[in-house]
């Protein structure tokens, strides 16, 4: 069974994702787009990385949301139009799985596709879009799936951006007697087989991804993006340490007890706006043979 997401969580951490995402790789790619590019969004959730990228791309662009969860994309059309709306963007749907966001350099098309990733690439529509992106997804994949998504993005010349990998580099502070044991159990955890056909790559992500990319002839650019969550921001950092504990208690059950108590006070500390987390992660773009730093018309 794969990894699911909740909407929820997904909307306390975009401000955050948002944050770290290096700003210098998507000018890259947006420079290496077409005109009015088409791009594969892979593990779309409620859309966040749309709304984000949309703007280095500055100009009329089509999006296909990729995702397992049909109740997910659904809810990233709503906030996609409601956002929209917001900053006074009119949103129009000219049919029932289409929507426009009418954006003051050109309209944003956006679409959806309820698919089930481990049997990517075979049932993405490689050959209709420009880019393949992602955030929060290639540290939950197997190496012989990142093998795959490089072979078929290769066959079609397209650019390959993963933002967001996780680098197995957290701090929670201020230090507590069991971090040791609560990081161990949750880079464990990272790696188990999350449903794509072999371990995760967890904080391996990175490098297998460039790896796989640069045994193509890619030229893969990297950096860093790590979550920087301040004590103020008491909701995220309490989801984070609730998720650590959680995670590391079903590799770690004889610190179970110590683990237990972590998170009762890591929770006592984001209640108290104490806690703050970094979380480190990396962002990478793979451009192929003659599109770096160029727009291909």
């Amino acid at each position: 069974m794969t990894e699911s997401f909740d909407g929820d969580w997904l909307d306390l951490r975009e401000p955050f994702d948002a944050a770290a995402r290096d700003g210098g790789l998507a000018a890259a790619l947006a420079r290496a787009l077409p005109q009015r590019p088409r791009i594969l969004d892979l593990g779309a959730g409620t859309g966040s990385l749309l709304r984000w990228l949309g703007h280095y791309v500055g100009r009329a662009q089509a999006w296909t949301l990729v995702d397992a969860d049909a109740g997910l994309i659904e809810r990233a059309f709503a906030t996609v139009a409601d956002r929209a709306e917001a900053v006074g963007w009119p949103a129009t749907w000219p049919g029932r799985r289409t929507l426009l966001v009418h954006a003051p350099h050109g309209a944003w098309r956006v679409e959806g596709l309820v698919a089930d990733l481990r049997e990517a690439p075979e049932n993405l529509p490689l050959h209709q879009v420009d880019a393949v992106v992602n955030t929060a997804l290639c540290d939950l994949v197997s190496e012989a799936w990142v093998e795959r998504m490089a072979a078929a993005c290769a066959a079609h010349r397209l650019p390959f951006y993963a933002a967001l990998n996780v680098t197995g580099r957290e701090r929670f502070s201020p230090p507590h007697p069991a971090d040791a044991l609560v990081a161990r159990g949750f880079a464990r955890d990272q790696r188990r087989d999350k449903g794509f056909g072999g371990l995760a790559l967890g904080a391996r992500a990175p490098a297998a991804i460039a790896a796989a990319f640069e045994a193509r002839g890619y030229e893969v650019l990297r950096a860093p993006s790590d979550w920087l969550i301040p004590r103020r921001a008491a909701r995220m950092a309490a989801a984070l340490a609730d998720g650590h504990a959680g995670a590391a208690m079903r590799h770690e059950r004889p610190g179970a007890r110590r683990i237990a108590r972590w998170m009762l006070d890591r929770a006592a500390q984001a209640r108290e706006a104490r806690l703050s987390v970094r979380v480190g992660h990396a962002d990478l773009l793979a451009l192929p043979p003659g599109k770096a730093g160029t727009r291909q018309g």
